[in-house]
């Protein structure tokens, strides 16, 4: 399986995937006129991150799941690929915030390049613009995007919060499908929702957009682990070396085996020193738990084709089943 060349999901047919490109350059214009603010520092602060890449795949989910619907082409869909694209960049200003973040898509975050301040009300800013937008799309637009909004918030305070020894990986997915599961459910129900699919089909795309989203995240976890930087883009061990409880690290702490006693005292201890950190790398990538990881995604991502089987046969169902494929592929 393999992804189109500029779309972050795998399309194979023609047709589709030329009605998915021509529909996401919309929502890209549409997205540039929507951080114009009559103050150009608040357009250039708000501009900055949207500038900086990424793949919008959130806004192309929400125009996919369309595809299962009558009318794909709808202004409101156009619209609710907007505001999950405002949402999504908005949390990244505040994100970078709370990380400390001095780079984000490989450019300086906002918060380097100015200060705290202007990176939180500028994601501020960018939250009120996508609560503009989903006034636009009715009462229950409205209501989903608060729900959405509080989940993923919740999901970002809880990644502050400690928790107990016994509660790390209840806590830790809690925390995932807040800050990613929510909104990307919520953009794969927007879609169908919006061209006018049937109720069934909007559950059933709604759980599916909740477990792929998750399953992303995890996956992102694996790869943190398991990847050399020339096939992910990034230094492996980063989350390793920053002490963020990803799913692997998990499933080792909550290991019994004696064995595992020189890697749970790395794990329980800052990595900041090259060799440790190197020590740790490679004991965790030799571990039981990158299986038992690569596994949980498996299955979610399994779980999340399941519920496609109210779509009918065909491209719009192939491109949906491939990403779940794609995202159980990549953690492999």
């Amino acid at each position: 399986m393999t992804e189109s060349a500029s779309l972050a999901l795998p399309v194979l047919d023609a047709g589709l995937e030329a009605r998915l490109r021509e529909r996401l350059t919309e929502v890209e214009s549409r997205l540039e006129v929507e951080i114009r603010s009559e103050a150009p520092f608040i357009t250039e602060a708000c501009r900055h991150l949207l500038h900086a890449g990424g793949k919008r795949f959130r806004p192309l989910l929400v125009l996919l799941a369309a595809e299962a619907g009558p009318d794909a082409a709808s202004e409101d869909v156009l619209t609710s690929a907007c505001v999950v694209e405002l949402t999504h960049l908005a949390s990244l200003y505040h994100d970078d915030v709370m990380d400390e973040a001095v780079l984000r898509r490989g450019a300086d975050s906002a918060n380097a390049r100015w200060d705290n301040h202007v990176a939180i009300l500028a994601g501020d800013w960018l939250f009120s613009k996508s609560s503009e937008l989903t006034a636009r799309l009715g009462a229950d637009a409205v209501r989903i995007q608060a729900e959405t909004f509080t989940r993923l918030v919740e999901g970002q305070i809880l990644e502050t919060v400690p928790a107990t020894q016994d509660e790390l990986l209840g806590h830790y997915l809690k925390v995932v499908e807040g800050k990613t599961g929510s909104l990307i459910a919520t953009s794969a129900r927007y879609g169908a929702m919006f061209s006018g699919a049937s109720a069934e089909v909007v559950d059933a795309l709604t759980s599916y957009g909740e477990k792929v989203g998750i399953a992303f995240q995890l996956s992102d976890d694996i790869l943190d682990v398991g990847s050399d930087s020339d096939a992910s883009g990034k230094t492996p061990g980063t989350d390793l070396r920053e002490g963020v409880p990803t799913l692997p690290v998990l499933f080792a702490l909550r290991s019994t085996d004696p064995g595992d006693g020189r890697l749970q005292e790395l794990l329980g201890a800052p990595l900041e020193d090259d060799a440790l950190h190197a020590e740790a790398l490679e004991l965790l990538r030799k571990h039981p738990a990158m299986d038992e990881a690569r596994s949980y995604v498996l299955t979610l991502a399994r779980e999340a084709t399941e519920v496609l089987t109210v779509l009918g046969d065909g491209p719009v169902k192939d491109a949906l089943v491939a990403f779940a494929d794609l995202i159980a592929t990549r953690s492999s």
